[in-house]
């Protein structure tokens, strides 16, 4: 059921895309009075399709290939690569007899499309919404860093003043891509002293093979115990070492504390004689006696005992703590000034892909990243919340604007460069060329379609 509620909003929210963006298309070409033949959703590869229907020059369907969707305009050298159309006398309807600023805008219209879209959508959830965010200064315990965080050289208790001389305001700032697309000074507060760590370009990489959870996060005290695993629970517990380096797949969830008598309810007040203040502790001294004996202080009703245990060679009991209440403020905003955030939203998606992307061609991130749907489906989660719902599809319309604008041929941007250099040149560059620059761009975004759900494979298998 968890997948098919992903793979439901993925759909979703993708249809409602690629409409969008077929839209801009199919308006500007009919604004100046090009015929457009089809409105797809998803591809009729093969003539093929689930269903269609005609009104007026326009035939509207959904195909079977659930790959995106497309407009077909009349006189011009697109997927469907019809060239006994282009071998006929040019019409006066057709892309191919416009002037070329026009063609242009045809070409930009599904890019301007998905831009308004993102800004639309970030506008009206912070209308709605507003925004909800841990306060920085609130964190009095520090943070706690997982493998990424240790191997940048955070510590745990720092306090987290800056961001690049920045005073860091929202905790969350310190995990987005302001911080997480590397090259990034963080100043932090040690032991009365402000110490300057700088965060890598390959941060990136590491939170692809790790995930986000093992950068860093608020260090929390030590709660109760609310659950204590038993045999046959498929339950996560509490982060070990072994189990965040391998995967949560390969680690087998150990129970320990089950048997020894451990109870949900009971607090930890020490590991082997050593008193604990916070979770990460807890952690600390487990994954010090990995597979070996250990003393564990607990507080049961108002008395102390004193139980010992094995403990797993991950380095855990198998329990999982009751979540300790992070500081929270919200802010609501009005209608107007929504819409400014709603905008610097939008333009910070769409810069950040563009850093993304530039990263990898420069060799500083591992094309890794690069996602497939299958990826995209995970991140809209198992759990249908119409605010997330949105959020996720803003920045989804703002990477396509990003993506579509790449000069790639086959895609808007590749016409767009095409067109550019006939204006520069007074003529228009020869169908064949055309033609064959469409096979070159078909095959660049097959073989990047194949390496991205190779990716999402690779990772679901732990590779």
């Amino acid at each position: 059921m968890d997948g098919l509620i992903m793979a439901g909003q993925l759909l979703l929210g993708l249809s409602i895309l690629v409409i969008l963006h077929e839209l801009g298309h199919f308006l500007a070409a009919r604004a100046f009075g090009i015929k457009v033949e089809k409105f797809y959703l998803f591809f009729d590869a093969w003539n093929f399709k689930l269903f269609s229907f005609k009104m007026g020059e326009t035939e509207y369907g959904v195909g079977w290939l659930p790959l995106g969707g497309y407009v077909k305009i009349s006189g011009m050298i697109d997927e469907s690569m019809d060239t006994e159309q282009m071998a006929l006398p040019a019409q006066p309807w057709e892309f191919r007899s416009k002037p070329a600023w026009q063609r242009l805008v045809v070409m930009l219209g599904g890019i301007i499309v998905n831009v308004i879209v993102g800004i639309v959508i970030f506008w009206i959830i912070t209308f709605k919404y507003g925004e909800s965010f841990t306060p920085n200064d609130q964190l009095v315990n520090g943070v706690h860093p997982g493998i990424i965080g240790k191997e940048i050289g955070i510590k745990d208790g720092d306090r987290i003043l800056a961001l690049n001389g920045q005073k860091v305001v929202r905790f969350e700032e310190l995990i987005s891509s302001k911080v997480l697309l590397g090259n990034t000074r963080l100043t932090v507060l040690r032991n009365g002293q402000a110490v300057d760590l700088h965060v890598p370009e390959s941060v990136l990489n590491s939170i692809t093979k790790y995930g986000i959870q093992e950068f860093i996060s608020p260090r929390r005290g030590v709660q109760k115990i609310n659950k204590v695993l038993e045999p046959g629970d498929v339950a996560q517990a509490e982060p070990g070492f072994l189990k965040r380096m391998l995967g949560e797949k390969s680690a087998k969830i150990a129970t320990p504390a089950f048997d020894a008598g451990i109870k949900a309810g009971d607090s930890i007040l020490a590991v082997n004689n050593k008193l604990v203040r916070f979770r990460d502790d807890i952690s600390t001294e487990l994954e010090n006696f990995a597979g070996k004996q250990a003393t564990i202080k607990v507080l049961r009703n108002g008395a102390t005992l004193n139980i010992n245990t094995k403990v797993a060679q991950d380095g855990t009991l198998g329990i999982q703590f009751a979540s300790a209440p992070l500081p929270v403020q919200h802010v609501n905003y009005g209608f107007f000034q929504s819409f400014g955030i709603g905008i610097d939203k939008a333009w910070t998606t769409f810069a950040d892909n563009g850093k993304g992307v530039w990263k990898m061609i420069t060799g500083k991130v591992s094309a890794r990243n690069i996602s497939s749907p299958i990826g995209i489906a995970k991140v809209y989660g198992s759990d249908f919340e119409w605010e997330n719902f949105w959020r996720l599809t803003g920045l989804i319309s703002m990477a396509l604007a990003f993506m579509n604008l790449l000069p790639i041929p086959a895609l808007d941007g590749g016409h767009v460069v095409f067109l550019i250099i006939e204006m520069i040149i007074g003529k228009p560059l020869g169908d064949k060329f055309m033609e064959r620059a469409q096979v070159v761009g078909f095959a660049m975004l097959l073989t990047l379609m194949v390496f991205a759900f190779g990716n999402d494979i690779f990772k679901i298998f732990g590779k």
